[in-house]
């Protein structure tokens, strides 16, 4: 019954990876039915440096006949090195000591386009990167197509691809000439990829692919980081206790904004934006040493006080308002060099003391290998078209301890179906000792209905019919009754016989019934004395609490009520009626003989009949009262429709 399920979720899972990868393979193979013949990789580039009093806009148009005749061949993609740097110093005014003239240095690229086979409607040229921290300027055969960066370098320059567009309309001049005007400051350093020039639509792929690769994918999965982490922090406030849950969203947090400046678009003279990505960094080492003290519930007072102060000098000296050390782009390579410090100490630290620990620390060395490959491609030290890995490190971290709280997730869920299977066990065991226990009741309630039962009739068997017999028996044996009498007593004890059987029918709770049986047992007699019977009894409610007991308590009330009235009134007719009020149902029996009287009867000490109705009425939380004079008399039994527990 589980592998449909399962097959199912197969199908789906192959379905989705289907449309994905059809998607990517429709976007990706879109070269517009152009092959690669159509289009230019331009890999070699004249360079040359000039210095200028400061940054200015790009002119509308620059004559590269007009520049210094200072061009150095160089290969593009182009990453110059110190040597490089320092050649070009000397020709752009270094006098002989070397020493770097001040001023805003620009970096000029003159790249000769030969052979462009295609003149396609829309050009594009496309790098993967340009870097500097001045203004961009694109010229096309000397008039400026492109400029970038006009207000400062934002802090996402170095991971967007250049993209400039060239409408080639009708009487167009082929283009033969491209430069670059890279504006920057004398500290920092340039780089460029080599170029391609090709129709629009032929590069706009891998401009799209590389700008989401860079930019936008790094971007989804710190932000789906972060999203789990607000979740974990929700799940932490429900349970204060699992401290994992505050570490993990400490660790969003952090290592969200760590990544922040590789997609946000802001200048690089905000201080402020700058110390708090830089400072994130530490941050994020701080976090991950606390959550591993926290995994293996080893605090490493020592260290963790020293990572403390190493996060708070860092963050103290790099305080924007303290302006101890200068500008952030300036000294952020140095500071970035403290950071793998830390993660390594905080690797060692937590290396041997679980899985877990060590998953951790896998992940933090590929942080550190990815901060390390920025800082190499930072400093032009590898190739400029390189990729700055670091944009996925939050994503590492993200794995890392996704993959962490997935396995505890898994766990506490093996765990909750371990607990309920052992509960299920122990209620169904539990289920089965109430079966038992409840069986056991069944059958002590069962027989103790049929003592009690035996008791009842064995009780009243003694009071009615047996004192009655025992009575005959006496008055035969001293000679003094008649065999009517004997009769009339042998009868009476029938009817108290029967009366007793009929108790144990059941009624149901049916006071009619049980007076509808009285009735079939006293006709036959009242029709042979001559008396006439009328029934009148009437829809009654049910009465729950009558059981055989109560049902024999009722009719041998009734029944010695007609007794009475056959043998003390001379009554010819007897009425039974029913009624019933609010609270309870009423049963009159009336007839038309010489009536008594009621106080004086109830007095006598002899008149056990009316005592013994007032007895048995009571027992049934009932009462009985009479009604009499010369024209005959009422009696009246009351019965509750409810009675008390």
């Amino acid at each position: 019954m589980a592998r449909p399920p399962r097959l199912l979720g197969n199908l789906l899972l192959l379905f989705s990876l289907a449309v994905l990868l059809a998607a990517a393979s429709l976007y990706l193979d879109n070269d517009g039915g152009h092959g690669p013949a159509a289009s230019l990789h331009l890999t070699q580039a004249g360079w040359q440096e000039t210095v200028a009093t400061g940054y200015t806009a790009p002119p509308a148009e620059v004559d590269s006949a007009n520049l210094p005749p200072a061009w150095q061949l160089v290969a593009l993609p182009f990453s110059p090195s110190i040597a490089l740097l320092r050649q070009a110093a000397a020709g752009a005014g270094a006098g002989a000591t070397g020493q770097v003239p001040p001023g805003v240095r620009i970096s000029w690229l003159k790249v000769v386009v030969d052979g462009l086979p295609v003149q396609a409607r829309l050009l594009a040229l496309y790098g993967i990167r340009v870097k500097t921290d001045g203004t961009i300027a694109v010229y096309i055969n000397g008039k400026l197509a492109h400029q970038a960066q006009a207000e400062g370098p934002a802090w996402n320059s170095t991971r967007t691809p250049l993209w400039c567009t060239l409408d080639q309309h009708a009487g167009s001049a082929p283009v033969r000439e491209i430069l670059l005007r890279l504006e920057h400051s004398p500290a920092s350093q340039t780089a460029l990829s080599s170029l391609r020039l090709r129709p629009a639509n032929v590069l706009q792929s891998a401009y799209h692919v590389r700008l989401w690769l860079q930019q936008q994918l790094p971007a989804m999965l710190s932000a789906a980081f972060m999203a789990v982490g607000v979740f974990s922090v929700f799940v932490w406030l429900r349970r204060p206790q699992e401290i994992a849950y505050l570490l993990f969203f400490n660790l969003a947090v952090t290592s969200f904004l760590r990544g922040l400046h590789f997609y946000v678009d802001l200048p690089v003279e905000n201080d402020w934006f700058a110390w708090l990505t830089v400072n994130s960094l530490f941050w994020l080492v701080l976090a991950v040493h606390v959550f591993l003290c926290q995994l293996h519930q080893r605090p490493l007072v020592w260290l963790t006080r020293a990572l403390v102060a190493v996060t708070l000098l860092i963050g103290v000296l790099t305080l924007p308002v303290l302006a101890v050390l200068p500008n952030m782009p300036t000294v952020t390579p140095l500071v970035y060099l403290i950071a793998p410090v830390m993660s390594m100490i905080t690797c060692v630290a937590g290396w041997r003391h679980s899985p877990e620990g060590r998953l951790v620390v896998y992940g933090l060395f590929a942080c550190t290998a990815m901060g390390m490959s920025d800082w190499l491609l930072q400093n032009n030290i590898i190739n400029a078209e390189g990729w700055y890995l670091g944009a996925y490190a939050p994503a590492v971290c993200f794995i890392t301890f996704g993959v962490l709280m997935y396995r505890r997730y898994v766990d506490a869920i093996a765990e909750v179906e371990r607990v309920n299977a052992g509960l299920a066990e122990r209620l169904t065991a539990r289920e089965a000792e109430l079966e038992t226990s409840h069986q056991r009741l069944r059958e002590i309630e069962l027989r103790q209905t049929i003592s009690d039962e035996r008791q009842r009739l064995m009780q009243d068997m003694h009071d009615g019919l047996g004192s009655s017999l025992i009575s005959a028996i006496r008055s035969v044996e001293r000679g003094n009754i008649s065999d009517e009498r004997v009769s009339q007593i042998l009868k009476d004890c029938l009817d108290d016989l029967k009366l007793t059987i009929d108790s144990m029918e059941p009624v149901e709770a049916d006071l009619l019934l049980l007076l509808a049986t009285l009735r079939f047992r006293l006709e036959p007699r009242l029709e042979g004395t001559g008396v006439k019977l009328l029934w009148e009894v009437r829809e009654l409610p049910t009465l729950p609490w009558l059981n055989p007991s109560s049902a024999l308590h009722i009719l041998r009330i009734v029944q010695e009520s007609i007794a009475n009235i056959l043998r003390h009134t001379r009554a010819t007719e007897i009425r039974v009626a029913t009624t019933h009020g609010v609270d309870g149902v009423q049963v009159h029996i009336s007839d038309n003989g010489s009536g008594f009287d009621v106080a004086q009867a109830l007095g006598h000490a002899g008149g056990r009949g009316l005592q013994n109705q007032r007895r048995r009425a009571a027992s049934v939380d009932g009462k009985v009262s009479w009604q009499s004079n010369d024209t005959g008399t009422l009696f009246t039994l009351w019965l509750p429709l409810a009675r008390a527990a």
